[in-house]
C-alpha cells in the first residue's frame, strides 16, 4: 500500500470554470462578486402554489380571499367618492340656480325627463326665478309706467266742431279706446317676454340676475368679510359708485353661463363635429380656471368663496388640473 501511494503522479487543484477565469492583467479596482448569491424569491406565488395552499387549509383560504374582495370593494367606492368630489371641468355639480339659467329664471320648477308614455322619471324641484325681468332690458315695472303714460297720451279728447261731426257718444270712444290699450299693451307683453326671446336675449336676463346675486354691492351686506391681514392697507378705498360688474365672482359666473349654454349646443346637431365652438369652449374654461385660481389665492376659506362654490356648483376640476376635452 505504501508503495502504491510513493509511485501514484501528485494530485493538481480542479481548474476552475472558464467563465470565472480573468485574463486581464490590471489590478482590480474593487472585489468581484462572489460566484453563487443566495437565491431569494421575490415574486409572487404561482397559481399552482396557490392550489397547494388552498387544499391545505381551504377555510384560511377563504378566509383570505373574503378578506381581499371587501378591501377592493372598500377601494372602488372611495375611488368612486373621489371622482365625484372631483368633478366635471365643464358641467360641475348641477345646482338649481345653474338650472334656472337654462330659462332665465322664468320657470319656477325643473324639467325633468319622461317615458315613452308621458310619466315623469324624476321628481322636479323648485327653482330660483326672475319674473320681473323682460326683454330688451326691461322690467315689469318699467313696462307698466311706459303703458300707464301711453294710455294717458291716446286718451281721446273731442273738440266741439268734431262732436257735431262725430255721433259717437264720449263712453263708446273710451270704450273703444280701452280696447286698443289692451290689445297694444298684450302685443308689447308677448314681444318683451323672455320666453319668446333668443339665446342672447337670456344670456343678457342672465348677465342682469348674476350681479343682483353675486355682485359685492349686495353680497357685502350678508356676507362676513374674510380675516384681515397682519399687515393691513391704511389707504382708504373709493366707495362704490354702482352694481359691482367687475368683481372675480361675477366674472366667473358670467363665464359659467357661457360655459353651460356652449355645452348644451354642442351636445346636439353633431355637436361632435363643431370644432370652431370646441376651441371656444376651451378658452372659456381656460379663462375661468385663471380666475378661479386667482380667487383661491385671494379668498379661499371665506364666506365669499363657499357661497359662490355653491351656487355654481363648481369643483376641484374646474380650476386644478390640466383642462382636457
Amino acid at each position: 500500500m505504501l508503495r502504491r501511494l510513493l509511485t501514484m503522479p501528485p494530485r493538481l487543484e480542479a481548474l476552475q470554470r472558464l467563465g470565472t477565469v480573468s485574463l486581464c492583467l490590471r489590478p482590480a479596482t474593487r472585489p468581484s462578486p462572489p460566484n453563487f448569491l443566495p437565491v431569494i424569491q421575490t415574486a409572487s406565488l404561482s397559481m399552482r402554489e396557490k392550489k397547494r395552499n388552498a387544499k391545505q387549509d381551504p377555510y384560511k383560504w377563504a378566509q383570505a380571499q373574503q378578506r381581499k374582495n371587501a378591501n377592493l370593494k372598500r377601494r372602488e367606492e372611495l375611488q368612486k367618492q373621489r371622482d365625484e368630489a372631483w368633478g366635471d371641468p365643464v358641467w360641475g355639480k348641477t345646482t338649481p340656480f345653474l338650472e334656472s339659467l337654462d330659462s332665465a329664471g322664468q320657470e319656477s320648477v325643473s324639467e325633468v325627463p319622461r317615458d315613452p308614455s308621458g310619466n315623469l322619471l324624476a321628481e322636479p324641484h323648485e327653482l330660483p326665478t326672475s319674473p320681473g325681468l323682460r326683454n330688451h332690458f326691461l322690467t315689469d315695472a318699467e313696462l307698466d309706467d311706459a303703458a300707464k303714460h301711453a294710455y294717458a297720451l291716446t286718451k281721446p279728447m273731442v273738440g266741439v266742431v268734431e262732436s257735431q261731426m262725430d255721433s259717437t257718444t264720449e263712453e263708446e270712444r273710451n270704450k273703444l279706446h280701452e280696447q286698443k290699450h289692451h290689445k297694444a299693451l298684450e302685443a308689447l307683453r308677448r314681444i318683451t317676454s323672455l320666453r319668446n326671446g333668443s339665446a342672447r336675449d337670456r344670456y343678457h336676463a342672465n348677465v342682469r340676475r348674476i350681479i343682483d346675486e353675486f355682485g359685492r354691492h349686495k353680497t357685502d351686506k350678508f356676507l362676513a368679510p374674510k380675516p384681515e391681514s397682519i399687515m393691513p392697507n391704511t389707504t382708504p378705498m373709493p366707495g362704490r359708485a354702482g352694481p359691482d360688474t367687475g368683481s372675480s365672482e361675477v366674472q366667473i359666473a358670467i363665464l359659467t353661463a357661457k360655459i353651460r349654454a356652449l355645452a348644451k349646443a354642442l351636445e346636439i346637431n353633431r355637436g361632435n363635429k363643431d370644432k370652431h365652438n370646441k376651441r371656444n369652449l376651451r378658452l372659456l374654461l381656460h379663462r375661468r380656471q385663471k380666475l378661479l385660481a386667482y380667487m383661491e389665492r385671494k379668498e379661499r376659506g371665506s364666506e365669499r368663496w363657499t357661497h359662490m362654490l355653491e351656487k355654481l356648483g363648481l369643483t376641484p376640476a374646474t380650476w386644478k388640473g390640466q383642462i382636457e376635452l
